[in-house]
C-alpha cells in the first residue's frame, strides 16, 4: 500500500484534497506525530487525526484487497477511502413518484407528445413534465441530473441489425464454417498449397479535388482541409487479401463493378499461382455467384460449359441462385467459395484493410482525376504490403461469447445510489 500511496502522490491530475490525505498517511508511516504532520502538510491537527483514524478503520479491508485483487483495484479502493464521506444535504425537492414519472416521460417518443423531433433534450423534457403538471417547476439541467442518476441517456443510440435468416442454426453453422476456414488456413496451405483469400469490393471511391491545399499541422495547430471540392468521378476497388501471407495479392480498380468485373478479378487472382488450390471468402452480393463467375470457374476447372445448363430456361447449374452457389462452394473443387451468412460482413478480413485504405488515402486525400486516384491507391497498397501488412491473429471460433469484464467493487456512494435507484424502480413495478 505504501507504493500505491507514493504513486498517487506523483500524479499531476489527482484531486488536491486526496493528494493531501495521501501525504498524511505516508507521513504517518514514518511514525510522525499529528502536530508534525500538520505543520508539514499545512492542515489542522484534528484533520490529521481524523484521516489517520479513517485509514486505521479501513486498513484491514485494504489488506484483503491487496492480497486477492489486482493493483488497479487496490488503487481505486485507496482513493475511495481518501474521498469525502457522503453528505445527506438538503431534503429532496421531488418525490420518488415524480422522479418515476419524469423518467417514464423520457422513455416516450417525442412525436407521441406532439413534438416533431426524434430525441429529447433536457429543456424539452422539463417543459413537457411542467405541461403535464407532474412538477410545478423544474430546470433542464435538473432533468438531466435525474436521468444520469438512473443511467438513462435518451440522446444516445446504438445500431443493430436484424437478420433475415429464418434458420438460426443455419446462420450459426455458416459463421462457424467461415471461422474454421480462417483457423485452418495455415494448415491447408502447408498441406496441399491451398490459399485462403478474402475478396470484396470497395465502391464509390470519389476522385475529389479540394479547392485549396491542405494546411499542414504545426505546433499548437491541427491540420486544416478545405471542405469544398470538385468531383472528377468515382472508382471501384476489388481486392484479394491472402489470409496466410497477410497481403493484398491482387487489386482491380475500375469504373464499374459488375459480375464480369468480379469474374475477371478472380481469374487474375488465380493466375498469380496457377498450381495452387484456392478458397475465396466472399459475401452474398449477387455478382459473386452470377453466371459469369460460374463460367470462369468452370473454365479454370476444365468443365465443359455445355454441362452447366441454361439460366434463361432455369435448368442445370445456371438455373437458380441456389444451384450456382452450391457449384461454387463445392468442397471437391480446387477452386471454391465460402459465402458469408447474411449481415455478417464483419467476418470478412478484407473489410479491415478497406478501413485502412479509407483512413490513410481517401478521407484526407485530394485527387486531380480518376487516374490520379487510381495511381495513389495502387501506390499505397504496394507500400502497405511492404511495411505494415501482416496476417491477422484470428481467434474467434464462431461460438457466441459473453462479456467477462471484471467489475470493480462499488464504493459506498455508489451503493447508496444503487439502493435509491432500486427504491425508485420498485415504485414502477
Amino acid at each position: 500500500m505504501y507504493k500505491v500511496l507514493n504513486k498517487l502522490c506523483s500524479r499531476r491530475m489527482l484531486e488536491k484534497s486526496i493528494l493531501i490525505r495521501a501525504r498524511i498517511i505516508l507521513l504517518a508511516f514514518e511514525k510522525l506525530q499529528n502536530m508534525q504532520i500538520s505543520e508539514i502538510v499545512g492542515v489542522e491537527r484534528h484533520c490529521v487525526g481524523r484521516w489517520r483514524k479513517r485509514w486505521q478503520d479501513s486498513v484491514e479491508a485494504l489488506l484483503a484487497i491487496e492480497m486477492s485483487e489486482p493493483r488497479a483495484v487496490l488503487e481505486r479502493s485507496i482513493v475511495d477511502v481518501l474521498r469525502d464521506a457522503h453528505r445527506s444535504g438538503s431534503p429532496g425537492k421531488f418525490s420518488a413518484e415524480q422522479v418515476v414519472q419524469i423518467v417514464a416521460t423520457a422513455c416516450e417518443t417525442p412525436r407521441f407528445c406532439g413534438r416533431p423531433v426524434e430525441t429529447w433534450t433536457g429543456r424539452e423534457l422539463a417543459d413537457e413534465v411542467e405541461q403535464r403538471s407532474i412538477v410545478s417547476s423544474i430546470s433542464g439541467s435538473r432533468v438531466n441530473e435525474l436521468l444520469r442518476f438512473v443511467n438513462l441517456q435518451p440522446h444516445r443510440q446504438k445500431y443493430w441489425c436484424f437478420t433475415t435468416e429464418k434458420d438460426p442454426e443455419l446462420f450459426q453453422s455458416q459463421v462457424e464454417e467461415v471461422c474454421k476456414t480462417y483457423l485452418d488456413a495455415q494448415a491447408v496451405y502447408d498441406h496441399d498449397n491451398t490459399r485462403t483469400v478474402c475478396i470484396d469490393e470497395m465502391t464509390s471511391l470519389g476522385a475529389n479535388e479540394r479547392r485549396a491545399e491542405t494546411k499542414l499541422a504545426r505546433p499548437t495547430q491541427i491540420a486544416k482541409s478545405e471542405c469544398q471540392y470538385t468531383r472528377h468521378g468515382t472508382l471501384s476497388l476489388t481486392g484479394s487479401w491472402d489470409v496466410v501471407v497477410g497481403q493484398m495479392i491482387q487489386t482491380t480498380i475500375d469504373e464499374t463493378r459488375n459480375a464480369e468485373d468480379f469474374s475477371m478479378h478472380i481469374k487474375r487472382t488465380v493466375a498469380t499461382d496457377p498450381s495452387a488450390n484456392w478458397v475465396f471468402v466472399a459475401d452474398n452480393l449477387n455478382t459473386h455467384y452470377g453466371e459469369p463467375i460460374v463460367h470462369v470457374v468452370a473454365e479454370m476447372l476444365g468443365i465443359d460449359k455445355s454441362t452447366l445448363g441454361d439460366k434463361k430456361k432455369r435448368r442445370g447449374i445456371l438455373g437458380s441462385t441456389t444451384s450456382r452457389r452450391d457449384f461454387l462452394s463445392d468442397k471437391s473443387h480446387p477452386i471454391r467459395f465460402v459465402f458469408l451468412p447474411k449481415h455478417s460482413s464483419w467476418l470478412n478480413q478484407i473489410e479491415v484493410i478497406f478501413g485502412v485504405i479509407a483512413k490513410r488515402v481517401i478521407r484526407r486525400g485530394s485527387f486531380t482525376s480518376k487516374a490520379d486516384l487510381k495511381e495513389k491507391l495502387l501506390s499505397f497498397i504496394e507500400y502497405f504490403n511492404l511495411t505494415f501488412a501482416k496476417p491477422m491473429n484470428w481467434t474467434y471460433t464462431g461460438k457466441p461469447t459473453t462479456s467477462l469484464k471484471y467489475q470493480r467493487p462499488r464504493t459506498w456512494r455508489e451503493n447508496t445510489q444503487a439502493k435509491k435507484l432500486e427504491e425508485i424502480l420498485a415504485l414502477v413495478a
